[in-house]
């Protein structure tokens, strides 16, 4: 009896591992690595690049072809082309986007507790894999007067060029240059969201615009508390609301991702991509409880229920099936 019983349990657990393991699935995450901040953009040569907070220095950049195996490129600049107008900063939560027929890179430069002196700069590249020639600072907080100018979002709309970025002192909005490398003359400064906020990113689906936003602590470990929350907009510069109409200025939102007893820390997501079955998918951070060294990268599939988005339970997947890409 005992030995049906063992061999029963090691079938069970044969099983289980072969199901974690079958093609078409991953698991959370979806790298080891400390990748905090993820951007991602398709660089049209079959692959995905990815870009997130400086834990390489130099800028560290990886790529893709699936959303779930990542591979290290390289580094966006050396330590010649490193942007320097914060010399004892680090470069923070990168934004990468294709404005005209190259590739700009916009990033933070701050240092812990610098509220008023860390900023946003610009970068450009002829290829996602870099290097990328810096274009320097764009803005510091004490010259426009908004704390905590870091986290940057680039979005066209409309014609126009915008940059989103604030870090819990409120997210603010302005316009650019056509090369998007540049604050325009006289742009307004416009407060769109309140200080519960930070990691902003906005996606434009069906009409609407959908601001996903990180709240919480983001890099205490196992106690962070990071969560990915969204508001929801007829105008890119807002106003955003919750699904009762409470505004995000004050600080309302929907619950997309929080975290469970696997992941804490579960925020500040990348774009969105969608696979060839049409399916939508983002990559953030979290802390895996079982081994809380770093911020790791993750993936979900995002649902689209009565207008919003949601992940199966709000909360992260262990395993579950993969993005299905074509081999180009």
């Amino acid at each position: 009896m005992l030995k049906k019983f063992l061999a029963g349990s090691a079938i069970a657990i044969s099983m289980t591992l072969m199901a974690m393991e079958s093609p078409g699935q991953y698991s959370n995450p979806v790298s080891d690595r400390n990748m905090p901040d993820p951007s991602v953009i398709d660089g049209g040569d079959g692959y995905y690049y990815l870009y997130v907070t400086e834990t390489v220095r130099n800028l560290p950049v990886f790529r893709s072809r699936n959303l779930v195996d990542w591979e290290f490129v390289g580094t966006a600049f050396n330590d010649s082309t490193r942007p320097s107008f914060e010399p004892k900063a680090g470069i923070w939560a990168p934004d990468i986007s294709k404005v005209g027929d190259r590739y700009v890179l916009h990033y933070s430069m701050s240092v812990w507790g610098g509220e008023w002196t860390c900023g946003i700069g610009s970068a450009w590249s002829d290829s996602p894999s870099g290097p990328f020639t810096d274009n320097g600072m764009m803005f510091r907080s004490n010259e426009i007067g908004v704390k905590n100018c870091i986290d940057p979002f680039y979005i066209e709309d409309g014609g126009k060029k915008y940059l989103f970025f604030g870090s819990f002192r409120g997210i603010y909005a302005v316009e650019l240059t056509d090369d998007g490398l540049s604050l325009r003359e006289g742009t307004p400064v416009v407060k769109v969201a309140g200080t519960a906020y930070e990691g902003t990113y906005i996606h434009k689906k069906d009409g609407k615009y959908y601001f996903f936003a990180s709240t919480g602590t983001c890099c205490e470990g196992l106690k962070s508390t990071y969560t990915t929350v969204v508001g929801r907009s007829d105008s890119l510069l807002g106003p955003y609301v919750d699904k009762q109409g409470k505004g995000m200025l004050d600080n309302n939102h929907e619950i997309v991702i929080h975290k469970n007893r696997d992941f804490v820390g579960t925020g500040h997501n990348s774009e969105i991509v969608t696979d060839d079955e049409g399916n939508d998918w983002m990559l953030y951070h979290a802390v895996e409880v079982s081994g809380p060294k770093g911020r790791k990268l993750m993936l979900d599939k995002i649902n689209w229920i009565d207008g919003w988005p949601s992940v199966s339970g709000g909360e992260p997947a262990s395993t579950a099936k993969a993005p299905v890409f074509s081999q180009k």
